[in-house]
């Protein structure tokens, strides 16, 4: 079914799932993805992968990190030939850094290090809560 005001499937179907997963793996946007003819809106997609209609919240998530995962080879090649354009170049490469830590943090995002710095004297806290214990009992 096609909408009639726009000229957009609105339906889901699993081809047209299948073709759109396919692109955004090879690493396009979805926004690109549906600016084509023939494609749906963009909100319908992303209404269709939250709605898991027919099992594409998945399949969508799938494509994605592959997609992902094809940003992160271009960022290398982007990297090695860093050259005469170098300024252009370090913003497409900056550009992607950043996307790839918010789209896949655990892989991609900066380390969390969680210091502690000051002291812990055991002795003292456990004197500490022997006290408050001595007073919560009535024997202090």
């Amino acid at each position: 079914m096609v909408d009639p005001v726009r000229g957009r499937p609105s339906i889901f179907s699993p081809e047209l799932a299948a073709l759109i997963c396919e692109r955004l793996a090879a690493g396009e946007t979805l926004r690109a993805i549906c600016r084509d003819g023939g494609m749906p809106d963009e909100r319908t997609v992303r209404s269709w992968a939250l709605a898991d209609v027919e099992g594409f919240a998945a399949q969508y998530a799938h494509a994605r990190e592959i997609g992902y995962q094809n940003l992160a080879d271009e960022l290398l090649e982007i990297a090695d030939n860093l050259g005469g354009e170098w300024g252009r170049d370090r913003l497409r490469v900056d550009t992607r850094k950043w996307l790839l830590s918010k789209a896949l943090p655990k892989v991609y995002g900066d380390k969390q290090q969680i210091e502690h710095s000051g002291s812990l004297n055991f002795g003292e806290q456990l004197a500490l809560i022997r006290s408050r214990q001595q007073k919560n009992s009535g024997g202090g």
